[in-house]
């Protein structure tokens, strides 16, 4: 566990320094995907009406065909804003410029014929009207100018206070030039605003300037300046901190903004989602006067041939005028976009936790769950930073955190990759000799970073012998001749072992331990094991008979022929437990394995068959997890093992019920009729003993021990000599178990 922790800690650290730094160093290149991002929340969340009665008077096609070319002389205009003012309207805003005079007046037809009389000037018509109605004149700066153009600058009513500027934070956007309407209408204007856009680099307006500096001067733009006058404030105040301008305060309401004092427009939707109102319709009185009470109107365009159109989130033709419509909706309504001074480290922790999680996630579950898992990551973390955009009007960053996910997925996923192909390696290097191609390609294709880790888990346990081998080896001309004898019985026995999904755990001599249900789960793990463990037993018929047949042993076959024995007999004890398995040893050597009591009982069971003269010994721990209808069992004995007080019961198997596949064939020498009447009688001497009837017992055993072709004289013996003992000196509370004071 603590390795899997450093793990964590080192690849969430790694991470969080390639991400989180190049989110810090170079944020001049990751701010036009974040824009992307944030226009697909716009795109997302779609039309929203507008909060606030605010209409837009369009130069629109039907009024240049009424009106003829713009521009129209002004006394169209000054009709218009009479008509609106008379509508009870709070404000207008001219969102149009009037840089030259008027050169459909009168008066410059008498100047240019040299004709003397009092004609009509319609600027100074248009000044009056704009000097007596709640109007906003629009001029530009031109802010592509590089050189100062010193000229008039337009009457300022409102006063600006700035708090906290410096040299070091002042980054207020500055012109060199400024281009106003005509002084006749200039002059006549309470106030004005400019109207400039501030497109992105890629020409998208997102922001828009509420104030510019020229000649150390501060202006408002066309709509901060309307929203003022509707609130009939005063004073405009300018908060700095470190990073340049934090917002403005127009009344009790703080406007943030961006360092250079542009506001983040929250657009409502594309073009024409403010109402239109065809200016020919507002000079010929044809609109809903009462629905003008107390509204804002802007006087703007959305005829192409005017040139007004940009480029928005939501629109690639989208009205100019529509921009300052959005930008007075989002001030009357209060709900901003903005990126608080602390933003930067949200982002910054958001980003570690996702890269911490996902870290976590894939060190500690199998990675086609984090799979399963990573897009409900990615669409919660959509979710959080679309919610704080729109609910609560912050713009964390819109990017990196799904570069966090995504560069944190690709580097683990090539680290889990380059780490499991080390663990397939590894796993072929252990087990390459232990299991069967099954079982090895269930390990390959199921990987578990655990299992060589030790832990505990039930398994079945299985130790082999070959009898007689000091007999054996005594008898081989060379060592060559001893290792290819072993080989003969060692090969079909592995092959059994895999067979049924067992790991072969090693060699010890002639000696075999194996196990099932580690290191992969077997289904059936108790019953395999006894399956293949009968199955080897059989198998050494064969094994002999091949053996028998090799002249490279003929002296071993005289030798266990003299023994009345073949060359090959074993004895094997199988167990079933709690073990401990995983990979074991020093740093330098070590084995994937299985230690514990369960593993030391098996082996007693094994050595206990020479006792018992069986060949397969069972514990009870095993027989309880098998199908008493498929083996013929005998009860052996309850004993108590050499540094064991608590007592087992051993069971032989004798072979499968039928024999092996079915087809009769039984190791046992004699008709299957046959054991099972001398099983019967054996177990019903077996109950008269456990209950301590010694005499009776004494006389069952010696009866079933006179029978011809008894098949374990061993086992009658042993409890003829217990009778006989417990009748000359009985026992005080006989519970029937017998202490084993040596191993075998």
């Amino acid at each position: 566990m603590l390795g899997k922790l450093l793990r964590i800690i080192a690849f969430t650290f790694g991470i969080s320094v390639l991400v989180i730094g190049t989110y810090i160093l170079f944020p001049q290149y990751h701010t036009p995907f974040e824009n992307k991002v944030k226009d697909l929340f716009f795109t997302y969340r779609g039309t929203v009406d507008p909060k606030n009665p605010i209409y837009i008077i369009d130069i629109d096609e039907q009024s240049l065909d009424h009106f003829g070319q713009y521009p129209w002389e002004r006394t169209i205009l000054a009709e218009v804003l009479q008509k609106l003012t008379e509508a009870g309207i709070a404000v207008v805003g001219l969102d149009v410029m009037f840089p030259e005079e008027d050169r459909t007046s009168p008066h410059k037809f008498a100047e240019k014929f040299g004709i003397d009389g009092n004609f009509a000037n319609y600027d100074e018509v248009f000044g009056n009207v704009v000097a007596q109605t709640p109007t906003v004149l629009g001029y530009t700066f031109n802010l592509n100018e590089k050189e100062f153009q010193l000229k008039d600058v337009p009457m300022i009513p409102a006063t600006f206070i700035e708090e906290g500027v410096d040299e070091s934070n002042d980054f207020m956007i500055t012109s060199q030039d400024i281009i106003l309407n005509i002084p006749t209408i200039q002059e006549n204007s309470y106030t004005s605003g400019f109207f400039n856009n501030t497109p992105d680099q890629s020409g998208v307006i997102r922001t828009v300037p509420l104030v510019i500096k020229y000649d150390d001067e501060i202006f408002s733009s066309l709509a901060l300046e309307m929203y003022r006058l509707v609130n009939q404030a005063e004073e405009v105040g300018i908060h700095y901190n470190v990073n340049g301008i934090a917002g403005l305060t127009v009344g009790e309401k703080f406007i943030p903004t961006d360092r250079y004092g542009r506001l983040t427009l929250n657009f409502r939707g594309p073009g024409r989602t403010f109402e239109y109102i065809s200016i020919l319709d507002i000079y010929n009185g044809d609109f809903d006067k009462e629905k003008m009470q107390g509204a804002i109107c802007l006087v703007g365009t959305s005829a192409a041939g005017l040139l007004d159109i940009r480029i928005t989130p939501l629109d690639s033709v989208y009205p100019g005028v529509e921009t300052h419509a959005t930008a007075i909706d989002n001030l009357m309504a209060g709900d901003f976009l903005y990126k608080p001074s602390w933003v930067e480290g949200f982002d910054v922790i958001a980003m570690f936790v996702l890269i911490l999680v996902l870290s976590t996630l894939f060190i500690l579950v199998p990675a086609n769950y984090v799979l399963i898992i990573l897009p409900f990551i990615v669409l919660g973390t959509a979710y959080e930073i679309y919610r704080q955009m729109f609910e609560e009007g912050i713009m964390i960053s819109a990017m990196f955190p799904f570069i966090a996910i995504g560069v944190t997925t690709v580097v683990l996923m090539i680290i889990n990759l380059f780490l499991e192909q080390n663990q397939k390696k590894l796993i072929k290097g252990k087990f390459a000799a232990k299991v069967s191609p099954a079982v090895m390609e269930d390990l390959i294709n199921n990987p578990d970073g655990n299992i060589m880790v030790g832990h505990s888990r039930e398994i079945t346990v299985m130790f082999s012998d070959v009898r007689n081998f000091t007999n054996i080896s005594e008898s081989m001309p060379d060592a060559k001749t001893l290792i290819e004898f072993l080989n003969e019985y060692m090969d079909p026995m592995t092959e059994i072992i895999m067979k049924y999904e067992g790991t072969v755990d090693k060699f010890i001599g002639d000696a075999i331990m194996a196990y099932w249900n580690a290191p992969v789960d077997v289904e059936n793990h108790v019953d395999k094991a006894v399956v293949a463990t009968l199955e080897q037993l059989h198998a050494c018929d064969w094994i002999n008979e091949k053996i028998k047949q090799d002249p490279r042993f003929i002296a071993t076959c005289k030798m266990a022929a003299g023994m009345g024995k073949d060359p090959i007999e074993i004895g094997i004890g199988l167990n079933t437990g709690e073990a401990v398995v995983g990979e074991m040893g020093s740093s330098g050597r070590s084995d994937y394995t299985a230690i514990g009591d369960p593993i030391n009982l098996g082996a007693r069971l094994e050595s206990l068959c020479k006792y018992y003269n069986s060949k397969c010994n069972i514990s009870n721990f095993t027989k309880e997890r098998l199908d008493d209808n498929k083996y013929i069992y005998r009860f052996l004995d309850l004993v108590t093992v050499k540094g064991k007080s608590e007592p087992i019961e051993i069971w032989q198997i004798h072979d499968f019920e039928g024999g092996l596949d079915g087809k009769g064939k039984y190791m046992f020498g004699v008709s299957r009729e046959r054991l099972q009447e001398e099983l019967d009688q054996y177990h019903h001497a077996i109950d008269l003993y456990k209950n301590a009837k010694f005499s009776e017992a004494l006389e069952v055993f010696k009866d079933v021990n006179s029978w011809e072709d008894k098949t374990n004289v061993n086992v009658y013996n042993m409890y003829i000599e217990r009778c006989e003992h417990y009748i000359e000196v009985p026992p005080e509370d006989f519970d029937g178990v017998f202490k084993h004071t040596t191993k075998g």
